[in-house]
């Protein structure tokens, strides 16, 4: 049998109910796809996620491998390019690859992961390109320390969500600086990548996705918002 003949169709019937990639048409953005943001892009195109851009000027390098989803051969790469050829490999979706920062004055539209290292840099891309932007429907960011981590999962044009995020903003300076050695470990990054793709699920499907939920894995313990249940 020739080599492409027959491909194989990816079958996504098993979360149909839950998740139907052919309705869902909003383009994501994710800036930074470093720990939280590689696994996020990962997971979307597993789910059949097919408009996906990922933002990153970094390359991969050795103390990434351990809690990214980046393989050896990968080191030295553009981390954009690396993740395009290991999601295309694994889901046969092509992704986006924008080796380049996000500004304030970047153009973003859809949905938006904001998974970028410096609170400033978070900052400057949200009063730019993203607060009362009508084009971004919704906005998801993370904060990761090795155990423990924050998800927030906002619309950036309403202005009680507006409020809600903002007050939890700090400046780099103010930010606890944790030792090289107790930053990231790969079981809390997919925990919070994890979480923060189910916030998408959730207000695409049109349910409670919590503005705010603070998660621990030593105790493991999840804070946020009461959801109503009908």
């Amino acid at each position: 049998m020739a080599e492409n003949e027959n491909p194989v169709v990816v079958d996504y019937w098993r979360q149909l109910d839950l998740f139907a990639p052919d309705k869902f048409r909003d383009e994501v953005h994710i800036i930074g796809v470093g720990a939280t943001g590689s696994y996020v892009a990962y997971l979307l195109a597993k789910m059949g996620v097919r408009n996906i851009h990922a933002y990153d000027f970094d390359e991969v390098e050795e103390h990434n491998l351990p809690n990214q989803v980046y393989r050896l051969k990968d080191v030295g790469k553009p981390k954009v390019e690396a993740l395009r050829e290991i999601i295309l490999e694994a889901t046969g979706i092509e992704i986006t690859a924008h080796n380049e920062a996000v500004t304030g004055a970047s153009k973003l539209k859809g949905v938006v992961f904001l998974m970028v290292d410096s609170m400033d840099v978070r900052k400057d891309i949200w009063e730019g390109a993203l607060k009362f932007k009508l084009s971004v429907r919704f906005m998801i960011e993370t904060r990761m320390a090795i155990d423990n981590g924050r998800v927030y999962a906002i619309l950036p044009s309403n202005p009680a969500d507006i409020r809600l995020w903002e007050s939890t903003l700090y400046s780099d300076e103010e930010a606890e600086e944790s030792p090289c050695t107790n930053r990231a470990i790969s079981p809390t990054v997919s925990y919070i990548a994890s979480i923060a793709v189910w916030k998408l699920i959730k207000w695409f499907n049109g349910e409670d996705y919590q503005k705010e939920l603070i998660v621990s894995a030593r105790p493991m313990i999840i804070i946020g918002e009461a959801v109503a249940v009908s």
